[in-house]
């Protein structure tokens, strides 16, 4: 599948800087990317994959392996040599190359890079597979956005190969980005989180229940959102007389993920959970498809249970968000008040349906699919 969006914004990023990042969970899609990229600027094949011991080894001076190369440098997984970003910084400012670099962790755990390559380097996050690219909603939803995950031939394989994707990221992908944690205590923890999906995360809370210090919890929150897997939806707080909520939201970014932990293989349909698993799979999909930034995102709830989903400021205006698993979703007194209280220009319900209607002046329903095609 080729996702001309990437390659469009790989383009317009090297207008601006020599590197480039492309940031996202293993197996969202990166390499794939990259590869299209080079065909497409039908430029010279200077990879370095940092999993690959060969080239590992034609990296033992990295300085001298770059001086004899031309054009466009990429470097894949490069998160296992950080000592690179140095070097590359070097690179760039005595010659015209330019480096496609390809990582599996968020900017602030690569914290080299946003350090030594400041003013040097563009981030784009590539996220896996999402609904305008593949427009199967059910699937997507069931399976996940990951390639292989989304592609496979049955829900069984499906499955099984997001069984090992988390297996290898807890045995392996944690220790390659420098975290010494048992596998083991880890999917304790990352299954327990798996409840607090679409919830307020209470630290305490989860400290006490998995027996491990705050501090500890904290870190292994830090460390998922570090490398995709959760999403933390900060609060937003307005100044009303009203007591609000402080503490963050907590959404597993890749629905089948999600699904896999929670346990759920086969009837989504009939699992209690399906709420909670349409919101975070609509709300992934909504933010992806506004183009906003991730300190631009927020939900807002009240201690009464007033609440809104999710905030959005885009361009000097506040959008709310709602998301049902319903066909009929009702004007409730919670949507007025967040529409009196954050002075929303406007409140959309997102449903899993294909439609869209007015509830109001200020309120409209949209099915996820519907919403979308807007947008593009």
């Amino acid at each position: 599948m080729l996702r001309t969006q990437y390659l469009d914004r790989i383009n317009k990023a090297f207008e601006i800087n020599q590197v480039c990042a492309l940031l996202g969970p293993r197996q969202s899609g990166k390499t794939t990317i990259s590869r299209q990229y080079l065909q497409s600027q039908n430029i010279s094949n200077n990879v370095f994959d940092l999993e690959d011991p060969l080239d590992l080894a034609r990296l033992s001076n990295p300085k001298i392996a770059f001086e004899q190369l031309e054009g466009l440098i990429i470097i894949d997984e490069i998160q296992r040599r950080p000592e690179l970003f140095p070097v590359i910084r070097v690179i760039v400012d005595q010659s015209d190359k330019k480096f496609l670099i390809l990582g599996s962790a968020s900017r602030d755990l690569i914290q080299q890079s946003s350090e030594t390559l400041a003013g040097r380097i563009s981030y784009i996050e590539v996220a896996p597979f999402s609904l305008p690219e593949v427009t199967k909603q059910t699937q997507l939803w069931v399976y996940g956005g990951f390639p292989r995950s989304f592609l496979s031939t049955s829900l069984e394989n499906s499955h099984n190969w997001r069984k090992a994707y988390i297996k290898t990221f807890l045995e392996r992908d944690l220790r390659n980005l420098g975290f010494d944690i048992l596998p083991e205590n880890m999917r304790r923890f990352w299954t327990m989180l798996a409840h607090y999906h679409g919830q307020i995360f209470n630290a305490s809370e989860m400290s006490r229940s998995i027996k491990l210090s705050s501090k500890t919890v904290d870190r292994y929150v830090d460390i998922l959102s570090g490398a995709f897997m959760i999403r933390r939806l900060k609060p937003w707080f307005e100044n009303i007389k009203k007591r609000q909520v402080k503490s963050s939201k907590i959404y597993f970014r890749d629905s089948g993920l999600f699904h896999t932990l929670i346990g759920i293989t086969d009837n989504l349909d009939t699992h209690p959970k399906i709420g909670a698993s349409w919101e975070g799979f609509a709300l992934e999909e909504i933010i992806r498809s506004m183009g906003v930034d991730n300190d631009d995102c927020y939900f807002w709830a009240t201690q009464a249970n007033a609440e809104l989903d999710l905030l959005i400021l885009l361009d000097g205006k506040r959008i709310g968000f709602e998301f049902k698993y319903s066909d009929s979703p009702k004007i409730t007194k919670s949507m007025h008040i967040a529409i009196e209280d954050l002075k929303l220009d406007k409140l959309n319900v997102i449903i899993p349906l294909k439609t869209n209607f007015k509830l109001s002046e200020k309120i409209e329903v949209f099915g996820l699919e519907s919403f979308l095609v807007t947008r593009t």
